[in-house]
């Protein structure tokens, strides 16, 4: 009786480029058989879960200098693309400037893939928990596209990457926030992050929200109010209605049960094996009204 043979794909060949033009240059040459890596922890994870092919060629980032560094300056904290979410969460920049950012790194996976796992590769996705959070602060992404680096509003280049538009070897290089300080007086910050998933701690999220605003205490009114959600492979975005609704309004039942009402017919999601389209705009909506409810029955959360 013959033996039965199982055939192991080959191992992908690694490259290893020591500039961004250099990167572009063999996504460009390789094309589609070709995938930017750093932590690698999403890729491994698809492959392993056949729901993406082992690639033939990977072009490891991590030799590219300045990609792995966190600065502040007057006007700007930037993040690059290779620094870990173990160094974002213990970042005090960070904490300050954003810190519902902050929050959905340490509800990403285990300590251990969180040493690996990088910024930008959970953003590049297109669907990264990281991602609502990001729309709340108004952050910019800064891509190279082969001749230059360019900034643009996570919330321009997110419509970029699902319309299709954006070119396969654009290369994601770093996250850049407003470093303006939080507002004193008698202003303060709601700043939120939720995530739900099929269990309490390390998985896959169903459904995420951030918001950001300032909280006047004395009168229970919000400004500047930026609300987002996403959630699993769903496409991050602002729930602009919700919003217009809280900007300057009073606290009131009422008020809350109309950005119940806003959010989940407006969130853009779908269904999948584990929850129905509807459960997740209901989830959405609950999860929204209930860290509102408690932010502003607390001043904010001081």
């Amino acid at each position: 009786m013959g033996a039965i043979w199982s055939e192991k794909p080959a191992p992908p060949a690694v490259h290893q480029p020591r500039s961004l033009q250099e990167a572009w240059e063999l996504k460009t040459i390789l094309g589609e058989g070709a995938v930017y890596v750093s932590g690698g922890t999403l890729l491994r994870t698809q492959w392993e879960a056949g729901t993406a092919p082992l690639p033939q060629q990977m072009i490891d980032l991590r030799n590219i200098a300045g990609m792995g560094e966190i600065g502040l300056a007057e006007d700007y904290l930037t993040i690059g693309s290779l620094v870990s979410l173990s160094q974002c969460r213990g970042n005090l920049d960070l904490r300050e400037i954003a810190p519902a950012v902050q929050e959905a790194v340490r509800n990403i996976a285990a300590p251990a893939v969180r040493n690996l796992a990088t910024l930008g590769g959970n953003i590049s996705s297109g669907y990264g928990d990281i991602l609502p959070a990001l729309l709340v602060y108004d952050a910019e992404v800064a891509s190279f596209d082969g001749k230059f680096l360019s900034v643009q509003p996570v919330e321009a280049w997110l419509k970029r990457r699902w319309s299709g538009e954006k070119p396969a070897a654009e290369l994601l290089a770093g996250i850049r926030f407003p470093s303006a300080g939080h507002e004193h007086g008698e202003q303060s910050k709601l700043e939120i992050f939720r995530k739900v998933g099929r269990r309490d701690a390390f998985t896959a999220s169903l459904v995420t929200i951030a918001v950001a605003a300032s909280l006047d205490a004395a009168s229970r009114s919000l400004s500047g109010v930026r609300i987002a959600a996403g959630g699993g492979t769903g496409r991050p975005q602002r729930l602009p209605a919700a919003e217009a609704l809280l900007e300057g309004a009073v606290y009131s039942d009422s008020l809350m049960a109309a950005v119940y009402e806003a959010v989940e017919s407006s969130f853009d999601t779908y269904s999948d094996p584990f929850s129905t389209e509807a459960y997740k705009r209901k989830t959405a909506g609950n999860l929204i009204v209930s860290e509102l409810w408690k932010g502003l029955n607390a001043g904010g959360g001081e």
